[in-house]
């Protein structure tokens, strides 16, 4: 793995600007860890804390010095990733989290999301991808990786000002994670009223799917 190098004026601002952090990898590959850490020692502003080969070990590294951000393997499995996730949210542990693995689906990124994740990102994106995927995590903000998903491009002409009231409400409880039942439930209306809506609303903003609407309003609400 290659890592691309800062220009003069970036190795500058990220030296004398930007508080270094601490970044621990939790990987089921050891080369594929490795060629992260290369990257991370490359970088001014970012330090590398360490590797973790599986979640057990995860855990008693985090409890001896949390790092800023932590990378963790999809390959673990979905469940155990989710579950994981989880506890470090009831343990209050101020570490955020970027998903990565060979390949991620929408739907999975909206559960690790939900979970708790910051980051989610493909294991063949380009070392300047990965980076900024780090940074920007680092740096208290969500991120994703556009070319995980199907539709999630972000579209200058989405047209979210076309929506009507309803639409607008519908959307929102979709970006929330709700089924057509509890959308129904909580605007007083039918589920088939519900499809309607959900209808108009991705003929008029060009995203097919719920999950695209749902992951596309967390990019909205914070990702880079």
């Amino acid at each position: 793995m290659t890592t691309p190098m800062p220009s003069p004026m970036e190795t500058a601002v990220l030296s004398t600007d930007l508080p270094i952090k601490k970044i621990l990898i939790c990987d089921t590959q050891p080369m594929t860890a490795e060629g992260i850490r290369a990257m991370l020692e490359a970088a001014p502003d970012l330090e590398f804390a360490g590797i973790a080969d599986s979640l057990t070990g995860l855990a008693a590294r985090l409890k001896e010095s949390p790092p800023d951000v932590l990378i963790l393997d999809k390959a673990f499995g979905i469940q155990a990733a989710l579950d994981w996730l989880a506890g470090l949210r009831v343990a209050g542990v101020a570490t955020a989290v970027i998903v990565w693995g060979i390949s991620v689906s929408e739907a999975e990124a909206l559960r690790f999301l939900q979970a708790g994740a910051r980051g989610i990102l493909r294991k063949t994106a380009p070392p300047s991808t990965v980076l900024a995927c780090v940074r920007g995590v680092a740096a208290g903000r969500s991120w994703m990786e556009d070319s995980v998903f199907h539709d999630l491009a972000r579209l200058e002409h989405y047209p979210r000002s076309e929506l009507t009231a309803r639409e607008h409400q519908v959307l929102e409880l979709v970006e929330q994670g709700c089924k057509n039942k509890e959308i129904a439930g909580e605007l007083g209306i039918r589920p088939g009223t519900v499809k309607i809506h959900l209808k108009h609303i991705f003929e008029k903003t060009g995203i097919r799917g719920r999950y695209g609407l749902a992951l596309n309003g967390w990019k909205d609400r914070g990702a880079a």
